[in-house]
């Protein structure tokens, strides 16, 4: 095994505040920036006339990309340093944001957030390892709550900032305020965040698998797009024999970019990694579903749909530390579990929602969902993260974040399915609101289906602890 390295020795406090804080505010700009886009949707529609379809393709651009590098730069950053791949994914974040807001069509946009995805993937894919690398285990749960919450914060902010800054100043500000809190990050890790960590320094860097891994999750998810025509089908066939060809490349190479051992011994990796994925599926396309509910159905300026989707990251963002902590002295399946237990409640009571439904209804709801989440997020990092060795933190937490991205997108690519099949490919017009609120209650009876198996999952993990 390769000790850690660091260049740099500062106290040990000063190493574990200053990456707590750099990694803090890192994580909290990316949901920051997907959630605004969410509330901003419905007006670059207006300016840019597209189909529901490509509508969605403004935010699923950016989750594959993120996904397909996210794993890469994991692994990079091992070889080569994380603080180092770090700073560079908040240089590309924050210059593609600059970029989206100046784009003069929807293509243009859609490239420019696959450039910010790039960044994302490579903050992402470092974050979390620095932070389970300077914290011992004992102090790690707390730590990535911290984390957590960060994330969560973006995701309670951005919601409201976005609908307000989209109301009065236009959809482009939501990409322009990300510039100088960007900078602001770039500038505090450089200066104040010493050290270097590159458990797996000197290891060759696997291309080939990269390469590989990038064309499954892009066949798969652009043939969900394509679905229920014969392109997308076969798409989703070459994207599956792909997976196969992967799995076996990734166990022949001497150093590949995902550790297929770690699946086959280590249960509790194994399985974590799965219930987020299944997690993730389930959840994502929420917020996405219900700011479309709202401003089409409901008529509700962004600023007002914005409001009342912040209940659930609002709660997310206040127990996900506690949630952490208590994930420190009872075993994380068992906090987790109840988490995924709840939202399957929560996304089933979703499929009731129609014309009539009242926004009472839907915030209580969100609240539910928000205290299922957070039971079940921080508790799950935490066992991913403590049940591999130091020199796999970097793959284990692209892992553990490409688990979230494909979930995602997947989440995405079940509401893009169910537009077509419901709609076609045709603008959310009045003519058109039956068919987009069946295609809605079609995507939470799935999803909470699908939460429903993340039971399961969650419980086989086995102990961590």
């Amino acid at each position: 095994m390769i000790s850690r390295e660091l260049i740099e020795q500062p106290d040990e406090a000063s190493i574990k505040t200053s990456a707590l804080i750099a990694a803090t505010l890192a994580s909290f700009l990316t949901p920051f920036m997907g959630s605004s886009v969410v509330i901003a949707l419905k007006y670059i529609d207006i300016e840019f006339a597209v189909d529901a379809v490509l509508l969605s393709w403004i935010a699923t651009s950016y989750l594959l990309a993120a996904a397909v590098f996210l794993v890469p730069f994991g692994r990079i950053a091992d070889i080569y340093g994380r603080r180092k791949i770090f700073i560079y994914g908040i240089m590309i974040f924050t210059v593609s944001s600059f970029l989206c807001a100046i784009s003069p069509s929807v293509i243009v946009l859609i490239i420019f957030r696959i450039l910010q995805g790039m960044g994302s993937a490579m903050i992402f894919g470092t974050a979390v390892a620095i932070v389970t690398s300077v914290f011992p285990v004992g102090e790690r749960g707390r730590a990535l709550g911290i984390n957590v919450a960060a994330v969560y914060l973006g995701l309670t902010l951005g919601p409201f900032l976005g609908g307000f800054l989209t109301q009065h100043f236009g959809w482009r500000s939501i990409f322009l305020v990300n510039v100088p809190l960007g900078i602001i990050v770039i500038f505090f890790t450089i200066w104040k965040m010493k050290g270097e960590w590159a458990d797996a320094k000197g290891e060759s860097f696997d291309l080939r698998g990269s390469i590989i891994y990038g064309i499954v999750l892009v066949s798969i998810m652009y043939g969900l797009s394509l679905l229920p025509n014969i392109p997308g089908a076969w798409l989703i066939f070459i994207g599956i024999a792909g997976i196969l060809l992967f799995i076996y490349w990734e166990k022949k190479v001497e150093h590949p970019v995902v550790n297929m051992n770690i699946f086959s011994n280590n249960r509790a990796f194994t399985f974590s990694n799965l219930a987020a994925l299944i997690h993730y599926s389930a959840t994502f396309a929420v917020s996405f579903l219900l700011s479309l509910y709202l401003q089409y159905i409901k008529g509700l300026p962004p600023q007002s749909a914005g409001l009342v989707l912040v209940a659930q990251p609002f709660v997310m963002t206040v127990l996900s530390p506690m949630a952490g902590k208590l994930s420190d002295r009872v075993e994380p399946r068992v906090v987790a579990s109840m988490g995924m237990m709840v939202m399957t409640i929560g996304l089933f009571l979703f499929t009731l929602l129609d014309n009539e439904t009242t926004l009472t209804f839907i915030v209580l709801n969100l609240i539910l969902l928000g205290f299922g989440y957070a039971m079940f997020s921080s508790p799950n990092t935490n066992a991913i993260m403590t049940s591999v060795e130091k020199r796999y933190y970097g793959i284990a937490s692209g892992t553990m974040g490409t688990m979230r991205l494909v979930g995602q997108m997947l989440s995405m690519g079940i509401t893009m399915l169910l537009f077509t099949v419901f709609m076609g490919r045709t603008q959310i017009t009045p003519e058109y609101y039956s068919p987009f609120i069946e295609s809605i209650k079609a995507a939470f009876m799935i999803f909470s289906v699908l939460c429903f198996a993340g039971i399961f999952a969650s419980m086989a993990r086995g102990k961590v602890h």
